[in-house]
């Protein structure tokens, strides 16, 4: 309960942060720099606009070569991983040896080296720490470039509501209670196809992603990689099956939060702006999101046909979700979520849900699970550093989405989205004088169709690899892989939107 509230502690200092507007500047400089002071009237096409932007201000090189360094990271992140894994073994064979009193002096230097080594290329190889770490060279160039001064005030001026609201939401959906409702659901759709693990894997990724639309995309996300875990990774499917439900998972939640206006991130940058309500969403996107999602799984399920229905389920699965759970405790659960999603933009007031909901939670711990909150802040620490990259990149994401017609636009946003967060790609576009409804649907579908080919094209998705990436070996999850198991679901997503 202490780490809870040291942990609330700092959620409260970033809603105080980001709950009042940065003052300007003390140069009066604005950082970044508005697109519309650039002087490129003259600039023939995509290529003479980003090169005037690039020449009159070379600091947007510098911020996006940082980017493309972070992205490169995230693709060396199993490399990492090895390295530290070989470390901690050499330190702990060291370790055996220390239990002599002839050796313990002689090693204890050695021993203290491979321990920082296997916990430093450890924190390399997390997926998660890496937008964070590429922070460090960022905010040097800005101080180097702007000042000390305008850092600071970009950094405390930037917006990390998704980011907390993200956290939040991940721990209240991952409590036994709504873990159990869930799981209750998804148990009556499998229960039609007996109940098997391959009925479950068809329920899980097909109603699971669904659910997103309601109870949002992170905590879709977060459910169905739990139950993923326990009704089929954990009966050690091969590896191929293992990034085929990965990819699968990634690409239908992406989706699956297009049946309404205020579940999926790249929907709620936008549908302000463009005036899209729920009516909208379902009629232009979201029956078709179902659709696509039954075909990638039925594409799945036939080519991995032998081996699912060759799984034997545990005889120990859940177990730990067995004692039931009253009803008036799912239900107030439920309200805990729907005041989250209700308050998603106003932080402070996401904070103080979250701080009652930690004090319900203790007070009915007898039906509840200990609170884990490291995956959660883990993921809020990557869409939070993701954010402050993003706002870096503006110079020559807009021009790039400014400049395509309906069919490209849609290829360009996919693309764009596996090297960014789809919620910036949406945003950005929002930003583009003259966009025309054909213009927004293509670049919605693109956004959404991509949200799969990597962990950081949407923001559930380190979510889900944080909960999975166990079952991937000592290595973790490898994002060359994870694009390659999402590449036909993602085609199949990308021909119903665009086709139907």
């Amino acid at each position: 309960m202490i780490r809870c509230v040291a942990v609330m502690a700092v959620l409260g200092l970033t809603a105080i942060a980001s709950a009042h507007a940065a003052a300007p500047a003390t140069d009066g400089a604005v950082f970044p720099r508005p697109l519309t002071s650039y002087q490129e009237e003259h600039a023939g096409g995509v290529g003479g606009k980003l090169w005037v932007r690039a020449t009159s201000e070379p600091f947007n090189v510098v911020a996006t070569l940082i980017f493309l360094c972070a992205i490169t990271h995230t693709f060396l992140t199993a490399r990492f991983m090895s390295i530290s894994h070989r470390y901690q073994h050499a330190f702990e064979s060291l370790e055996e040896h220390e239990k002599d009193p002839a050796h313990g002096a002689k090693h204890a230097a050695m021993r203290d080296r491979l321990q920082f080594r296997a916990q430093f290329f450890h924190f390399m190889g997390e997926v998660e720490a890496v937008f964070g770490i590429w922070l460090i060279p960022l905010m040097l160039a800005i101080v180097i470039f702007k000042g000390w001064s305008t850092m600071a005030h970009y950094v405390s001026g930037t917006s990390f509501a998704e980011p907390v609201f993200v956290v939040v939401v991940m721990t209240i959906s991952a409590s036994r209670p709504i873990l159990r409702l869930t799981e209750m659901l998804l148990g009556k759709v499998a229960a039609l196809g007996g109940g098997t693990p391959a009925a479950w894997w068809f329920s899980i990724l097909t109603t699971g992603p669904l659910l997103g639309s309601f109870i949002t995309e992170p905590a879709a996300m977060t459910i169905c990689a739990l139950l993923l875990a326990d009704r089929i990774y954990a009966l050690k499917p091969g590896m191929k099956l293992r990034y085929a439900t990965l990819g699968l998972l990634f690409v239908n939640i992406s989706v699956g939060g297009t049946l309404s206006h205020f579940a999926a991130p790249p929907v709620v940058m936008v549908a302000h702006a463009w005036q899209w309500g729920f009516i909208h969403m379902f009629t232009n996107f979201g029956w078709k999101a179902v659709i696509g999602i039954l075909v990638a799984n039925a594409v799945y399920f036939m080519a991995f046909r032998k081996e699912l229905l060759s799984l034997t389920p545990a005889m120990d699965s859940m177990k730990a979700n067995e004692r039931p759970v009253p009803f008036n405790v799912t239900l107030t659960h439920l309200v805990f979520i729907a005041w989250t999603v209700l308050t998603a933009h106003y932080t402070p007031l996401v904070v103080l849900g979250f701080l009652f909901f930690l004090a319900y939670h203790q007070a009915t711990d007898r039906h509840q699970e200990t609170v884990n909150i490291r995956g959660p802040m883990l993921v809020g620490f990557f869409l939070g550093a993701l954010v402050i990259h993003g706002g870096c990149q503006q110079w020559w994401i807009a021009p790039v989405l400014g400049s395509l017609t309906r069919w490209p636009l849609m290829i360009g946003s996919t693309l764009l989205t596996a090297l960014n967060d789809n919620a910036a790609i949406t945003y950005l576009a929002s930003l583009v004088p003259g966009f025309s409804d054909p213009l927004k649907y293509a670049v919605m579908a693109g956004a959404v169709t991509g949200g799969g080919l990597t962990v950081i094209a949407n923001a559930p998705n380190p979510a889900g690899q944080s909960i999975l990436q166990p079952h991937f070996g000592d290595t973790g999850i490898s994002p060359l892989h994870l694009f390659l198991a999402a590449v036909a679901p993602t085609l199949i997503m990308g021909a119903v939107f665009m086709l139907l």
